[in-house]
C-alpha cells in the first residue's frame, strides 16, 4: 500500500508516542487499520474515556478517577516515597511490600531546561510533611534527580523527618568492566558491610 496522507498523518501521530520509532508507528497504523470498525470505536472510545475521566490525586498526583487514590485512602501516612512521574508508582506496586503512600512531583529539577522549584510539585510535598517519619526520595539517579533529591533532602532534614534515598549501583548480573564511573562510584559508597 503506498502510504496516503490520511495513513501518515496516523503513523506521526504514534510517533509522537514515548519509544514508539518510525517501523513501530507504521505498524500501529496499519493494525488500526485492519481493526473492524467495532474494534476501532472501542478503541477510540477507551482513550475518550481516559482523557475525560482520569485526573490527578488531590493528595499525590497520581492519576485516579475519583479525586482522591485508593493507596491515598488506605495506606499508612507517616512514609512518603517521592517520585518523579506517575509511572513510577508502578514499579513499587509490582514488587510489592511498600505499605506507605507516595507523592508525584511530576518533574524533576533541571535549572538548563528551566525546571525550578515552582514547576514541580515540591510546595504540595512540603504541605504533607506534618506526621511523617520517613520520605523516601526515589528518582531517577541521573543529575536532575540527584539535584531534586539533595534539594529536597535540605528542605526535610531540619524538620527532623528520616529522608532515606533508594540505594543503586552495579545491578545483579552486569559486569563491573561495563559499569559507567557514576554507577561504580555509588555502588562502592552505598556499599554494605557482610
Amino acid at each position: 500500500m503506498v502510504e496516503t496522507e490520511a495513513m501518515s498523518r496516523l503513523v506521526a501521530a504514534f510517533r509522537k508516542l514515548p519509544g514508539v520509532g518510525a517501523k513501530t508507528a507504521q505498524r500501529y497504523a496499519y493494525s488500526m487499520l485492519e481493526m473492524d470498525g467495532e474494534s476501532t470505536a472501542n478503541f477510540i472510545q477507551a482513550i475518550k474515556e481516559a482523557k475525560e475521566r482520569i485526573v490527578l490525586c488531590s493528595v499525590c498526583g497520581n492519576y485516579c478517577e475519583n479525586g482522591i487514590c485508593k493507596i491515598c485512602s488506605t495506606r499508612d501516612k507517616t512514609t512518603i516515597c517521592v517520585v518523579g512521574e506517575p509511572k513510577d508508582i508502578n514499579a513499587f506496586e509490582k514488587m510489592g511490600g511498600f505499605e506507605g503512600v507516595y507523592h508525584v512531583l511530576h518533574g524533576t529539577l533541571d535549572f538548563q531546561k528551566g525546571i525550578g522549584v515552582e514547576d514541580i510539585r515540591i510546595k504540595e510535598l512540603a504541605s504533607r510533611l506534618a506526621g511523617v517519619k520517613e520520605v523516601i526520595i526515589a528518582t531517577n539517579p541521573d543529575v536532575s534527580g540527584e539535584l531534586t533529591a539533595s534539594y529536597l533532602a535540605g528542605m526535610i532534614k531540619p524538620l527532623g523527618i528520616k529522608v532515606s534515598r533508594l540505594a543503586y549501583g552495579i545491578s545483579v548480573g552486569s559486569e563491573i568492566e561495563y559499569a559507567d564511573e557514576l554507577t561504580l562510584q555509588r555502588a562502592l559508597q552505598d556499599r554494605k558491610e557482610l
